[in-house]
C-alpha cells in the first residue's frame, strides 16, 4: 500500500474540516489555559477548522508572542458571538464554563470542557488529554447531551403579579441569600402555589441535577444524577423543624418570598447573575425550555466520574463478576 505524502495528508486534513468553526474561550489569566489555547489553535487549524475567539483573550495570548493566525475575531459584547460555530471549547475551570454557557444556550451550541481548575465537573477533558480531544473534535468523535437549565422572576414585592418581573435564568443554581452577615433572611418557600415551610436562614439554594454537585452539594443537598429530571430546594443553616433538603417534580414552580419585616437579600444564579432581593421581594423558579447542550466524549458511568472527581475511596471494591460462582451463577 502507498503511503500518502505530508501535503497529501495535510491537504485531506483540511478538506475534512473545512466550513467548520470552533469557537475557543480560554481563561488566559492561567498559563496553562495560555499554551493550550495555542496548542488547540494550532491542531485545529492544521485540520481545516477555522477557529474563533474573543479579541481580549486573543490580545492575551498574542502579548505571549505567540503566532494565533488564521483567526476570527469576535467581540465579547456580541450576542452572536457562536453564530454557525459547531462547537465552543472552553480551557479553564467550572467558572470559565459557566461563562461560556452564558454564550452558547441561546444559540444552541454544545460546549466541550476541558478542566483546568480543581475539581472541574462541568468539563469533559484534562488538560494532559488535550490532543486527544482536539482529535475527537477533528473527527467529530463527540456526543450531545442537554442539560436542564432554571428560569427565574424576581418581582420587588409579593404578590406583585402586575409588574414587570426581572428575569434571569441559571444552568446550576440559584441561591436567595442574605445580604448582611448580621442577621438572617426570613423566608417562605412555596409550592406549586402553595406554601410549605417558613425560614430564618442564611438562604435557600434551588438547584438542577447538574448542580446537585456545586453549591447545593456544598449546603448539604443530594447528588442527583443527570438523567434523572428534578428541581432541589436546600436551605443554608435553616433555624427550623422542617429544614431538610428535597427533591420536587421538574414541572414544578418553587417561589420564595423575602418576608416584609426581614433583612434584604441577594439572588446569584450560577455566582455570576447577581439580583437585588429586597424585603417583600418574590421569586419565581421554575424549568426553562432552553438547555444547555454539553459534549460529551466519555461514555463511562455517572458513577465514575463522581469517585474520579471527588477522589472517592472504592479500594476493597470487588464487583459482581467475582463474587459469582465458576458456573456464572
Amino acid at each position: 500500500m502507498t503511503g500518502s505524502t505530508r501535503g497529501e495528508g495535510v491537504a485531506a486534513a483540511t478538506a475534512e474540516g473545512a466550513g467548520r468553526t470552533v469557537l475557543l474561550l480560554a481563561h488566559t489569566g492561567r498559563t496553562a489555559a495560555i499554551r493550550s489555547a495555542q496548542l488547540v489553535h494550532e491542531s485545529l487549524t492544521r485540520a481545516g477548522i477555522s477557529v474563533r475567539m474573543f479579541a481580549s483573550e486573543a490580545d492575551d495570548i498574542k502579548q505571549t508572542g505567540a503566532r494565533l493566525y488564521p483567526l476570527e475575531i469576535v467581540r465579547s459584547d456580541d450576542a452572536d458571538a457562536a453564530a454557525g460555530a459547531e462547537l465552543i471549547m472552553v480551557l479553564g475551570g467550572d467558572g470559565t464554563l459557566l461563562r461560556a454557557a452564558e454564550i452558547a444556550r441561546p444559540a444552541g451550541v454544545p460546549l466541550l470542557g476541558v478542566n483546568l481548575g480543581h475539581v472541574g465537573f462541568l468539563a469533559e477533558a484534562e488538560r494532559e488529554n488535550l490532543s486527544d480531544t482536539v482529535r475527537a473534535v477533528v473527527d467529530r468523535d463527540y456526543q450531545v447531551e442537554e442539560r436542564m437549565t432554571l428560569d427565574i422572576a424576581v418581582y420587588d414585592r409579593a404578590g406583585a403579579a402586575s409588574t414587570v418581573p426581572e428575569r434571569t435564568w441559571a444552568l446550576n443554581e440559584a441561591t436567595a441569600e442574605k445580604a448582611s452577615a448580621r442577621s438572617m433572611l426570613e423566608l417562605v418557600l412555596e409550592i406549586d402555589g402553595r406554601p410549605l415551610s417558613r425560614w430564618g436562614c442564611d438562604g435557600v439554594v434551588c438547584a438542577t441535577p447538574t448542580g446537585s454537585t456545586a453549591h447545593a452539594f456544598s449546603a448539604g443537598g443530594p447528588i442527583v444524577w443527570p438523567d434523572v429530571e428534578a428541581l432541589l430546594v436546600v436551605p443554608i443553616s435553616a433555624h427550623a423543624l422542617f429544614a431538610r433538603p428535597m427533591v420536587v417534580s421538574p414541572d414544578a414552580v418553587v417561589a420564595l418570598e423575602v418576608l416584609p419585616d426581614t433583612t434584604d437579600g441577594v439572588l446569584w444564579c450560577d455566582g455570576r447573575r447577581m439580583v437585588e432581593l429586597p424585603a417583600g421581594a418574590r421569586i419565581e423558579i421554575s424549568r426553562s425550555a432552553t438547555p444547555v447542550r454539553l459534549a460529551r466524549l466519555q461514555r463511562a458511568p455517572f458513577t465514575d466520574r463522581l469517585v474520579a472527581k471527588f477522589g472517592l475511596p472504592v479500594a476493597g471494591w470487588r464487583g459482581r463478576a467475582e463474587l459469582a460462582d465458576p458456573d456464572g451463577t
